[in-house]
């Protein structure tokens, strides 16, 4: 009995070790379509989908406005969808290799306005995650960005 045991968790750790790991990050402020668009689409490319959730820090330092929703609040919501399996607080854009490499990420996902765009690093994901990850470039959905929606209800006022 403690043979086939063994041979069963064998068996069992093979196909966690095989699974298709995709990771994705963003700051997912005033949720939109475009957001579930691009993680339904990211979560179908693996077998696991991790979502780093940009902190209030992070988000103030790379867009200089401080986020709506709090990270805690931005994480709630995004764990909440079945297409996200595990989500956690990213705290700074030169931990994305460290990010990929401590969640076992096979596949970084990403839109495609940032295909061979030099990033904070000086370099392109592409070449940040060499050797890391794959890095796939998902289209963006026209028309749709957080930014746009803030400035939308700013000026209906």
């Amino acid at each position: 009995m403690i043979f086939e045991s063994s041979i069963i968790t064998n068996i069992n750790n093979c196909h966690y070790l095989k699974m298709k790991i995709v990771i994705t990050f963003g700051t997912f402020d005033l949720f939109h379509i475009g957001h579930l668009n691009i993680l339904e689409r990211a979560s179908k490319l693996g077998d696991k989908l991790i979502v780093g959730i940009s902190s209030d820090k992070l988000n103030n330092e790379k867009k200089q406005r401080k986020p709506i929703y709090t990270c805690e609040e931005r994480m709630r919501i995004i764990k909440s969808l079945k297409c996200v399996d595990q989500v956690f607080c990213e705290e700074s854009l030169e931990l994305k290799p460290e990010y990929c490499k401590q969640y076992s990420a096979n596949l970084m996902v990403i839109g495609d306005d940032w295909k061979g765009k030099i990033n904070h690093t000086g370099k392109t994901f592409d070449q940040q995650l060499d050797g890391i990850c794959d890095v796939q470039y998902l289209e963006r959905t026209p028309s749709i960005s957080t930014t746009q929606l803030i400035e939308q209800i700013s000026t209906s006022n």
